[in-house]
């Protein structure tokens, strides 16, 4: 096995860590806040799979485009969208990325081409072929990165998306997040082939399977897939296998699976494993990842108290953005 990048590049190593932080402490703030109902609706937490969302954003470039799920908060982050404008989002402010109409699942933000956040399941697989597509019309050299649960495999538009993909050679990064459960089923009890990189590799896609608990062999994963369409134009497959530990939702009373087996996962946590794996090579210090925590617990309360001090879009603007038909012609 190969050196990860991270063991002679202690920046990268820094800023890998300093992304799962971030994300794992504006998570864990937000579930604090849905439990004080100052965010409400639905709301699906991303704790335990940071090192996907860290590994494989850092492997992309500027002017690259992510699509993502629902479950959107981590990849909207490292993305570029400030934390202090996804909490405003999520309070339902008009400061927010979506002016408050979207929230949790709806996150947007069109400068850094973060194309949502959308609450369909296998929803942004289109989008994402369609953006591949006007870029590779274009000529541009980009790729459009598509976060999606292993949920989406069973849906219609993975199929299709996959199939036009390879057919038209889109640059499209497809990144299953495989956390074992479409909600609050088991992948082995919802499809009959467990393995998803079968299904991909069907569509003559080149795929990899990787262990997503493991932000190192996240960044690798991503780094070749998007070299490889980079290099070649064609779509690349990457099945993280990952885990949550939270409920699929803040409403769901999980009863679908053992709380031993979400334990035994828990000792697996990317983020203890990260910095504990960096402090042992000395490529970090104890120190550095207390500042890293340190930093990332004062950006969640500056975020708070942005989204705490922000407004409600005003009743006069309902009718902004909303397209409303022309009234019918009296004959």
């Amino acid at each position: 096995m190969t050196e990860p990048e991270t063991a002679t590049d202690p920046e990268l190593a820094r800023a890998l860590l300093s992304d799962m932080v971030r994300v794992r402490r504006m998570e864990e703030k937000c579930a604090e806040l849905y439990g004080e109902s100052k965010i409400r609706g639905f709301l699906h937490l991303y704790v335990g799979e940071e090192a996907v969302a860290a590994g494989a954003l850092r492997a992309l470039t500027a002017g690259d485009a992510v699509v993502a799920t629902y479950r959107e908060h981590a990849h909207a982050l490292l993305w570029g969208i400030p934390m202090k404008s996804i909490m405003a989002e999520m309070f339902g402010k008009q400061q927010g990325c979506s002016r408050g109409r979207g929230g949790s699942m709806h996150l947007f933000d069109a400068a850094t081409r973060f194309y949502g956040g959308n609450a369909i399941v296998a929803g942004g697989l289109p989008v994402a072929a369609g953006l591949a597509f006007a870029d590779k019309m274009l000529g541009q050299r980009r790729v459009t990165a598509c976060f999606f649960g292993e949920g989406a495999v069973a849906e219609g538009a993975f199929h299709e998306s996959l199939n036009m993909a390879e057919l038209w050679q889109l640059p499209v990064l497809f990144c299953c997040e495989n956390n074992r459960y479409a909600m609050g089923t088991a992948l082995e009890l919802e499809q009959s082939q467990p393995d998803l990189t079968v299904k991909a590799a069907s569509y003559r896609i080149p795929t990899l399977a990787v262990d997503g608990m493991d932000v190192d062999a996240c960044h690798e994963a991503a780094r070749q897939g998007a070299d490889h369409i980079r290099d070649s134009g064609g779509p690349f497959f990457i099945e993280f296998r990952t885990y949550r530990f939270r409920a699929h939702s803040m409403f769901d009373p999980e009863l679908y699976r053992d709380k031993s087996e979400v334990e035994v996962w828990r000792h697996r946590d990317p983020i203890v494993a990260f910095s504990g794996k960096c402090v042992s090579a000395g490529i970090l210090t104890a120190e550095d990842v207390s500042a890293i925590e340190a930093q990332a617990d004062s950006e969640v309360a500056d975020a708070v108290a942005f989204a705490e001090a922000g407004t409600w879009e005003s009743v006069n603007d309902l009718e902004r953005d909303v397209l409303t038909p022309p009234a019918e012609r009296v004959s």
